[in-house]
């Protein structure tokens, strides 16, 4: 295998409520990748002062995009597509770490893109990708997926795919949203699958599928801080997706979140009193986010009740 890196950049999808988990995804890829190119991919606000710390201590650069505000949920991560022709790209969640060269997994490969290799049922897929008969009904084409993958970390090449695919399916607005409702779930996650299948289907382009992710909720065994120190790790992306909690102790896996944590804050100036501080802060915005989604959540729960009182 070669010992060529075949990856020309890192994206990294950050907002401002994901900050702790931006520090520590930049703190693994540095670990392996020292000098490879990383940019955030910036969806509405980054927490003040995150983006001339990280270019200050990390080497890392903030993507050049084509709109300014909130993309809305995973869009931004279409981004990278409609970037320099050519440019062969990773694309990360902000909740995710690298436990080895997992970019080595693409050496050997002439796809365009790489996902991971994702088993799901069919109402799983439903539920987290999209409804291929719904899809069907405005695209007599649609066929069932071959195949899914989370887009919290996938492999790309730029200037393969243009905005063009996407139609009519995405409304390249801020935000971003997809048409019609109810037909491609997660964002962008379920229309960016079909939009590959698609392409698979009609053999105008090549996905490749390898075991690259890992799920804290599956599985840990193997990836935990000692092994990563030691370089002895599988390599593979691990992503916290839905499983985030107010203490990294008190999530799966939580070891090795402490363990980039730790060696992002060593590498600034007073890392250990920042370190100390920034886990109150964390902490506070952790609870705010989510009080702020159970009132959301009420709320629209009332209003059905209420809708549904008034045509009674």
């Amino acid at each position: 295998m070669s010992d060529r890196i075949p990856v020309d950049c890192v994206y990294i999808a950050a907002c401002a409520t994901d900050a702790r988990y931006t520090r520590i995804c930049v703190a693994s890829i540095r670990y392996f990748y020292p000098d490879l190119p990383v940019r955030l991919l910036v969806s509405g606000n980054l927490q003040p002062g995150l983006a001339e710390e990280l270019r200050q201590y990390w080497a890392v650069g903030i993507a050049d995009l084509p709109g300014k505000g909130e993309y809305g949920w995973g869009f931004v991560k279409l981004e990278p597509l409609f970037g320099r022709r050519g440019e062969k790209f990773l694309v990360l969640d902000s909740d995710t770490v690298l436990t080895g060269p997992v970019l080595n997994a693409w050496n050997d490969s002439r796809a365009s893109f790489l996902v991971d290799d994702e088993e799901q049922s069919e109402a799983d897929t439903i539920r987290l990708y999209y409804d291929w008969e719904k899809v069907r009904k405005v695209d007599p084409g649609a066929l069932p997926p071959r195949f899914v993958f989370n887009s919290g970390q996938w492999f790309g090449t730029a200037g393969v795919l243009t905005r063009a695919d996407f139609w009519p399916w995405v409304e390249w607005t801020i935000p971003r949203k997809t048409l019609p409702p109810g037909h491609f779930m997660n964002g962008e996650q379920g229309v960016l699958n079909y939009v590959l299948n698609r392409k698979v289907a009609l053999q105008e382009l090549h996905v490749e599928r390898r075991r690259i992710m890992r799920w804290p909720a599956h599985s840990m065994v193997g990836l935990d801080a000692e092994t990563v120190a030691s370089r002895t790790a599988t390599a593979r992306i691990v992503h916290w997706a839905g499983l985030k909690k107010a203490r990294v102790s008190d999530m799966a896996g939580g070891d090795l979140l402490a363990f980039f944590e730790k060696l992002y804050y060593e590498r600034l100036p007073a890392g250990a009193a920042r370190r100390f501080f920034a886990k109150y802060r964390d902490l506070v915005s952790y609870y705010a986010v989510s009080t702020r989604a159970r009132m959301k959540l009420a709320s629209r729960k009332l209003a059905l009740l209420l809708g549904g009182a008034a045509s009674a």
